[in-house]
């Protein structure tokens, strides 16, 4: 029998009814900790009243086990991983088993032997989905392995704001819009929290680069902040619930982001009202005081720390009453309120590890990179492949054996074993990175498409011999990569080892040619208007080279849009390159100034686009990128008519959308919305993938979030809707006005 929510609600409201029936034969607990009637922070405040403090600093501070293992003190019931939090049996706090996580139950460096798990494609790829159940469900499909291998928190739900398009770690972030970044972010972290285990939402806040990430101090307006990077975070915690927010290496103007009163406490306390907990980034903790009055609650990997602050430090502030104890039971409150609101506490992780159905998670993966595709370029219809073509050429990228994996503490040893792993030479990634492809080849999906056909495979390094092969196909593939790492910012944006080169020779040859990219964010395209058909495919996930190859063949029809602004050069960028890079050159860690640890002069990065991120950095100053946020094509057409905007409290529209082509598709229309002041750019306030059938329409409607309409007023700190007439646009992109319309909406002031 299915169950509906309608039905599960009437059941649940039916039991607390017959509850309250009957109070007098209800008693209340012994351990009111236990009652499931009473919010997650009144039995998290109970707990606190039962522990001793011993008990109370041992929640506070986490062990890293790499480092941790056989130290005074340290539980020996470690599983090689992020970190653990000892729990305490006798008031039922279950040991915290922490993982990283954002595409998956990572294993970087086999620390676990032969542990391998379902990888994700990269969060650019979710983002470009646009779609929120995609999110949810990578999300519970993660958060379903981990805790099978008996891991309960996940650090999760990577959130920062794409700023600058050389980051090392873009392509585990979600893009730049705080919209799309929130509402998906938000889903995934409800998908992780679905197994009852904690998800982090991360990294808090303005963590935008690698370059000197422990030590740079990131310059911004708190008005612009709060429109632009917090907005993200405050709509992926109110959508997504996390029970415990990540805060970052980065300096936040002027103070650390785990020792920050203004972000942990004035903002995340007092404007959003948060009840988790405060986690630190590994190695993110440099004082005790400073750190546990502004607001962190849990010193996390504590061993990559410059200090251990969070033991015998702590125990001495409190003692002496630099750290009131009040503030002490609040940090303990607030990591039990994460636990019991996840769901965790209530339902324990298993003890012993539990089977994970690898078949049905891959398609999981598999639809996330299907849907993420973008399709860039179609001149002439290259695309679709014709299953009927005689000879297929595939050329680099290892397309032969499997697709690319971005690296860092997301890097998933996937299921189905590692192809290609090559350990870095230096470097501040070097410890925990390695350069890997997922055992999913291409090449061997396009076989299986087109069994009938000649294909063969050339790996790319000498262009002319590329070429040579590829000029008597029906079709040339190149597949070009570029890798990204958490720790390192690329430096160029243009494609490396000579793949320029070898797309342009290739092109020359075969006028047939399709450029498939598997990168971690924009690149450079010199030879764009040389080649037909270009495809980002971010980077796959395990399920890729299916996924590819299923969109090549038109087996799934595109319907990916960027996450992201193409530059055409990095001179459109706001800051051409990584900020920082002589600084770090110059210091004698430069080794390791991207690392836990690392020591490097501080410097600061300005944000002279403040709120204005991304296409409204680009619509500022006039600038037309290579490709615009929001852009992807189809192998079908989609129109929109019949354009209705309500205004007043609100401002809400309905229109059309029609697939006027013969294959059934996917489109997201966007509402782009230009506020009334005269240097306001237009800004993503709503969106909605429509899945429509070949001749169907669908009348959408769409109410702009009115955040993003918005001011923020520091001194009253709340939000300003100014009264007057906004102008509205319908779009395929960042840009575009297919329909135009305006809406008179009332003067507001809100509170977040």
């Amino acid at each position: 029998m299915r169950v509906t929510r309608s039905a599960l609600r009437s059941a649940l409201l039916a039991g607390i009814a017959l509850g309250l029936a009957a109070p007098a034969l209800a008693k209340a607990p012994a351990q009111p900790w236990t009652n499931r009637a009473l919010p997650p922070e009144a039995r998290a405040a109970a707990l606190v009243k039962a522990m001793t403090q011993d008990e109370k600093l041992q929640l506070v501070r986490t062990w890293f086990p790499p480092l941790a293992t056989g130290k005074p003190g340290a539980p020996t019931d470690m599983i090689p991983s992020a970190g653990e939090m000892v729990g305490i049996p006798r008031l039922g706090i279950p040991t915290l088993r922490e993982s990283d996580a954002s595409l998956g139950v990572a294993n970087q460096v086999e620390q676990r032997k032969g542990d391998t798990a379902t990888a994700l494609p990269a969060s650019l790829a979710t983002a470009a989905t646009f779609d929120p159940e995609v999110a949810y469900e990578g999300g519970a499909m993660i958060g379903a392995e981990a805790r099978a291998k008996r891991f309960n928190v996940l650090l999760a739900g990577g959130t920062n704001l794409t700023r600058d398009p050389w980051g090392g770690r873009d392509f585990e972030y979600l893009g730049e819009d705080p919209l799309l970044s929130g509402i998906l972010v938000g889903a995934h972290i409800k998908g992780v929290e679905s197994n009852h285990i904690v998800s982090t939402i991360k990294h808090y806040v303005l963590n935008a680069q690698e370059t000197g990430r422990m030590v740079y101090d990131a310059r911004i307006g708190q008005a612009a902040l709060h429109e632009s990077d917090l907005l993200a975070f405050e709509i992926g915690i109110e959508k997504g619930r996390p029970g415990s927010v990540m805060c970052s290496y980065n300096i936040i103007n002027g103070d650390h982001g785990c020792e920050n009163h203004e972000t942990l406490t004035n903002v995340l306390r007092g404007d959003w009202g948060y009840k988790g907990f405060v986690m630190s980034d590994w190695g993110a903790v440099h004082s005790t005081e400073k750190a546990a009055n502004a607001g962190l609650d849990q010193d996390s990997g504590a061993e990559l720390d410059d200090g251990d602050w969070f033991r015998e430090k702590l125990r001495a502030a409190v003692a002496k009453g630099t750290v009131p104890q009040a503030r002490l039971d609040s940090m303990v409150t607030h990591i039990l309120t994460g636990v019991i609101q996840s769901g965790l506490y209530d339902d324990p992780s298993p003890q012993t590890v539990q089977p994970i159905d690898t078949d049905a998670h891959a398609l999981v993966a598999q639809k996330a990179a299907e849907e993420g595709i973008v399709l860039l370029r179609n001149a002439g219809g290259v695309l679709p492949l014709a299953a009927t073509a005689k000879t297929i050429v595939i050329i680099g990228g290892h397309a032969d054996v499997g697709v690319l994996s971005g690296g860092g503490s997301s890097q998933v040893r996937s299921t189905g074993g590692v192809p290609i792993e090559i350990p870095l030479k230096g470097g501040p990634a070097a410890s925990f990175s390695r350069t890997t492809w997922h055992n999913s080849s291409p090449l061997k999906a396009v076989q299986a498409l087109n069994p009938s056909a000649t294909v063969t495979y050339v790996d790319g390094s000498d262009p002319a011999a590329a070429a040579a092969a590829a000029k008597s196909a029906d079709i040339a593939l190149i597949f070009a990569t570029q890798w990204r790492t958490e720790a390192e910012d690329i430096t160029t944006l243009a494609l490396p080892d000579n793949q320029d080169a070898l797309i342009e020779a290739v092109a020359a040859a075969n006028p047939k040619t399709a450029v498939v990219l598997e990168t971690g964010g924009p690149v450079l395209m010199p030879w764009l208007e040389k080649v037909p058909a270009v495809l980002a495919a971010w980077y796959p996930g395990q399920k890729g080279g299916e996924a590819i190859a299923n969109i090549l063949f038109g087996k799934v029809n595109p319907s990916g849009r960027l996450p992201i602004t193409f530059p055409k050069a990095a001179s459109q960028a706001p800051r051409p390159e990584p900020v920082g890079l002589d600084i770090i050159a110059k210091n004698d860690a430069a080794s390791n100034a991207g690392s836990p640890g690392g020591a490097a002069q501080s410097f600061p990065v300005e944000y002279p686009e403040g709120a204005d991120v991304g296409y409204r950095w680009y619509a500022k100053k006039g600038e037309t990128p290579l490709f615009p946020f929001g852009y992807g094509l189809s192998y079908t057409r989609f129109a929109y008519a019949n354009l209705k905007v309500t205004g007043g409290a609100t401002l809400t529209v309905s229109f059309d959308v029609t697939n006027s082509g013969k294959t059934a598709g996917a489109d997201v229309p966007q509402l782009y919305v230009t506020p009334p002041a005269g240097d306001a750019q237009a800004r993503l306030a709503a969106f909605q993938r429509v899945t429509l059938r070949p001749g169907e329409t669908r009348h959408v409607t769409l109410t702009a979030e009115r955040r993003t309409l918005s001011t923020w007023n520091e001194t009253a700190r709340d939000w300003h809707l100014a009264g007057g007439r906004y102008a509205v646009a319908i779009g395929k992109h960042a840009g575009d006005a297919t329909l135009k319309g305006e809406a008179t909406l009332a003067d507001a002031k809100f509170k977040p």
